[in-house]
């Protein structure tokens, strides 16, 4: 399995120019990919810079053939002419896909910090090596309290999820609206989490579950123990850091870490603001 997380803001390359076939030939280039998991999505959101209000999942769907498009909304407003405006990230995935969540994350009100609605999209797929959950998000920027209360929303899920996967169907749950899919405990977390490697909220993603819940690995550091992580972003000057850094992660569970193959990060793409990154296994 070989999948790719990239924040592409909305299409926006450094040039300021939105061009999402830009995006889909960056994506061809870089490799054949399983699963696809991108940040900052829009449809119909004209006020975005450099945005003409495409449907941007759709084109991009009609560039990746044979992929299953998974949309999570994070930001649902009206666009002032009847319509919506969307904002989110999507996962689009050629491997079989069971069922899927979209959770929002907590948005704690803080009066003096700009903010917006997160989101986790989380969706079972069956890669060659068994079942997993791909689970892909954008924490907030500005605030590190916020990204501390969404990472902790995020553990819970995790919990959750391994707790269901323990538990056996009742005979209530066979057909209909509470059938129950499996929702097996080895899971795959990326995207654009706003903070640097160094960062407290990385450690807080790592820390050890309990009642033998798997824990997070960073995929980098599997495979590059003791290296600094390549930098994800300011590669191309940009206004939010002031030197290069990663802020585009992949963390996984105990059982996918013998899987893991390689872990790659193309610094040579301007096609937005962040650079994609992307893992394989085997």
């Amino acid at each position: 399995m070989k999948l790719l997380s990239w924040n592409i803001q909305w299409g926006r390359g450094m040039d300021g120019r939105v061009d999402l076939s830009r995006i889909l030939r960056t994506i061809h280039e870089l490799g054949d990919f399983d699963v696809i998991c991108l940040q900052e999505v829009a449809v119909n959101f004209p006020g975005l810079p450099g945005s003409k209000g495409e449907d941007q999942v759709a084109e991009l769907s009609a560039g990746l053939s044979g992929y299953t498009a998974i949309y999570g909304i994070a930001t649902d407003v009206p666009d002032g002419r009847g319509g919506r405006s969307l904002f989110g990230n999507v996962i689009f995935s050629r491997l079989p896909v069971g069922q899927v969540w979209r959770h929002l994350l907590p948005w704690p009100a803080e009066s003096a910090t700009p903010s917006m609605q997160r989101l986790l999209v989380e969706a079972v797929v069956t890669a060659e090596f068994g079942p997993l959950r791909v689970l892909t998000t954008h924490l907030e920027y500005y605030s590190q309290r916020q990204r501390e209360v969404q990472i902790d929303a995020i553990r819970r899920l995790h919990s959750e999820a391994c707790a269901m996967s323990q538990r056996e169907f009742l005979q209530e749950e066979q057909g209909g609206t509470f059938e129950v899919f499996p929702r097996p405990q080895q899971a795959l977390l990326c995207g654009d989490l706003n903070f640097p490697a160094t960062a407290p909220e990385r450690t807080q993603i790592l820390a050890p579950f309990s009642d033998g819940i798997p824990n997070f690995h960073d995929a980098w550091s599997v495979l590059h123990p003791g290296t600094t992580h390549a930098p994800t972003v300011g590669i191309h000057p940009v206004d939010f850091v002031d030197r290069p850094e990663c802020f585009d992660f992949v963390f996984i569970t105990n059982g996918l870490v013998n899987h893991l193959k390689a872990h790659g990060i193309d610094s040579e793409t301007d096609a937005s603001d962040h650079q994609p990154v992307w893992v394989e296994f085997g």
